[in-house]
């Protein structure tokens, strides 16, 4: 498969001061630009985003980049957004990314490239932390929350995120679009649902690299975690996965104490022997809020049956 045409589909909320990095990165892409049609659609914001995907599409327009704005009014949703230009798509393959992601000037170039064996039907990229300096953004940094390495050994079925996600147009039309009223989960399901309705299979394409901003402020961090725990409880209802053990008050006893006797003596010597800083320091603490977080979201979390609907092309 020799470049193939893609269609580059990328929802936007309130997303005006993410769009001209965003745009700069597309502007970049090394693989054939007429090639590529980017999709970025407009679910219902109320910033300035309309207007500048309108101007954009015309300063592009005149590079021989073709960037249609689309618009998502009726579903506040990403997956109804990403449904919209699925339909209106053009391609075989169907490229997906988010507004507050930096690709990389090769992504579309090595993320392709799997595709070349026709079993595959689905391509997830890497994802890298955007260089942060909240305390929050270290300590994301030092998981590797965002690798895609994690979800591609899901013990359930591996999967890929929407942020950096390939996908062939035929499965849509074989096993559905996205949930349009689901909220958090999507990801998993399509490419679940994909791998256990048709003969596709999912690759790693290691160097299809999306830089990602990790979340720098405390209510952006438990939001995210909440978001985890959500997830987690929509699936189990969807497939039946195992959901992850509670948050309980002896568990943060325990662990807050081993912090206090053991960790901090060791975690504060690595310091002064500049072997640490301050986040290895503070990792336990904060590893309990996101498990209380996540822990909330599963707890408080039920999938409505509007939630259940696949739309189909």
């Amino acid at each position: 498969m020799n470049n193939p045409a893609l269609s580059v589909i990328i929802p936007i909320y309130n997303g005006e001061a993410d769009l001209p990095d965003l745009i700069e990165c597309l502007r970049s892409q090394t693989y054939p630009k007429e090639q590529v049609e980017y999709l970025l659609v407009d679910n219902n914001s109320s910033d300035q985003t309309g207007e500048i995907l309108q101007t954009t599409a015309v300063e592009l327009a005149n590079q021989g980049i073709k960037l249609t704005p689309l618009t998502e009014k009726d579903i506040q949703s990403s997956y109804a957004a990403r449904n919209r230009a699925i339909r209106f798509s053009h391609h075989s393959i169907l490229v997906f990314t988010d507004a507050d992601c930096r690709p990389q000037s090769d992504w579309l170039e090595q993320l392709v490239k799997p595709f070349s064996n026709p079993n595959i039907g689905i391509v997830a990229g890497e994802l890298v932390a955007l260089e942060g300096n909240s305390l929050l953004e270290q300590y994301a940094d030092l998981g590797g929350t965002l690798s895609a390495k994690y979800l591609l050994e899901h013990p359930f079925c591996p999967y890929g995120q929407t942020a950096n996600l390939a996908i062939k147009k035929q499965a849509f039309e074989k096993v559905g679009l996205f949930r349009p009223y689901l909220t958090t989960g999507g990801d998993a399901d399509i490419c679940w649902r994909i791998q256990q309705q048709t003969d596709w299979k999912i690759d790693f394409a290691p160097l299809a690299i999306v830089r990602h901003r990790h979340r720098a402020t405390l209510k952006e961090f438990r939001s995210q975690w909440r978001r985890y725990g959500s997830s987690n409880r929509y699936l189990h209802q969807l497939y039946g996965v195992d959901l992850m053990r509670d948050f309980t008050a002896k568990e943060a006893i325990y662990r807050l104490s081993r912090w206090i006797i053991k960790e901090i003596p060791i975690d504060s010597l690595k310091m002064m022997q500049g072997q640490a800083s301050l986040v290895h320091l503070l990792k336990t603490p904060i590893d309990l809020l996101g498990f209380q977080a996540r822990s909330q979201g599963q707890k408080e979390s039920l999938l409505s049956e509007k939630a259940r609907e696949i739309e189909w092309l």
